[in-house]
């Protein structure tokens, strides 16, 4: 991407997409075409033909999305499918017709089958069942990935699409009712000690596996995509019998009993944890295979109990934590 290129994050305020912002700044980019919810909303076709016809963006990151934890997910099915979909076609379509150079979608690895062969290769999409407390939000991640590689085979675009592994950091969401499971940990460990709590209650058996990728160096990996040479570029959109699509992770996981055991003692919770286990486990394991990115030349900066210990200090940070203060509307459970 040329210095001066006008960029359009979508979702710029959350995540990943903050995280986006971040990176572009730090790599000279200047000319970012941001907008807020409140806006511009991105399930308004109108709205957003009108802002891609006014802005013409010559470079696209469609970070924006519904997203929520394992109760989100089961109980506003509905919402996640409609808006995601929404979403994706609204902007890869505008993107299409007013001319956007590069774009990049940024799905989940939730799009792969529930019990899918580890770790999750690219070509396992598609190849078997889905997860059933997120299908609904798979499906639309899907349609958004097939919706890139249409466009490409029909229109020449240069879309692709990235599938992050679970991914937390900087302006992450702490509601402990639509959280996903690492931040959600790390608030209730965190007050677990402020009230020198015994316990710490945790969702399920503690055995399902899962990766974990800090935001920042996920959004390093996006911006690396999309100023790869031409050539490079090209490779990841010329094989007609296979969607253009990287995973993007740290190509290491652990069990959540391991995660919940390194969060308690990064926040400095010294109680016994206890899993619930009448709660949903979700998918038995989900490990990508990251050998195409690496390939690629990128690899991951920032290990898990780093990232863990600086989402802690952003924790304490965005919410003004003090000593035995609880925060608000703490109550609720983890999305382990």
């Amino acid at each position: 991407m040329e210095q001066g290129a006008k960029i359009y994050v979508a979702g710029h305020t959350g995540l990943v997409g903050s995280a986006l912002v971040r990176a572009l700044e730090r790599a000279g980019h200047g000319n970012l075409v941001l907008r807020r919810h409140a806006e511009l909303e991105l399930t308004d076709g109108a709205a957003v033909r009108a802002f891609f016809a006014q802005e013409k963006p010559e470079y696209v990151f469609v970070a924006a999305a519904k997203v929520g934890g394992i109760v989100a997910n089961n109980t506003y099915r509905a919402e996640f499918i409609y808006q995601n979909l929404q979403i994706a076609s609204n902007v890869i379509h505008e993107a299409w017709r007013t001319g956007a150079k590069r774009l990049l979608y940024l799905g989940s690895s939730c799009i792969y089958p529930r019990d899918c062969p580890q770790p999750m290769k690219e070509e396992y999409l598609l190849a078997g069942p889905l997860e059933l407390t997120n299908r609904p939000y798979a499906v639309s991640k899907i349609a958004g990935i097939e919706l890139c590689w249409s466009y490409n085979r029909q229109h020449a675009t240069q879309f692709i699409a990235a599938m992050p592994t679970n991914l937390y950091g900087p302006g992450d969401n702490y509601d402990l009712e639509t959280s996903h499971v690492l931040p959600a940990l790390i608030r209730k460990a965190h007050e677990a000690k402020l009230r020198g709590g015994k316990e710490l209650v945790v969702w399920g058996t503690g055995n399902p596996r899962r990766e974990f990728l800090y935001s920042d160096d996920a959004a390093e990996a996006c911006l690396y995509l999309m100023t790869l040479p031409t050539e490079k570029y090209g490779a990841l959109l010329a094989n007609e019998s296979a969607p253009p699509l990287v995973n993007i992770g740290c190509g290491e996981d652990q069990t959540i009993r391991e995660l919940a055991e390194l969060v308690a003692k990064v926040v400095g919770f010294e109680g016994r944890l206890v899993f619930d286990t009448a709660k949903p486990d979700g998918t038995p394991r989900k490990l990508q295979d990251v050998s195409r990115l690496k390939t690629l030349g990128w690899q991951p900066r920032i290990g898990l109990r780093e990232g863990i210990a600086l989402a802690y200090q952003d924790f304490l940070q965005r919410f003004g934590v003090k000593g035995g203060q609880r925060v608000a509307g703490a109550a609720g459970a983890d999305r382990a």
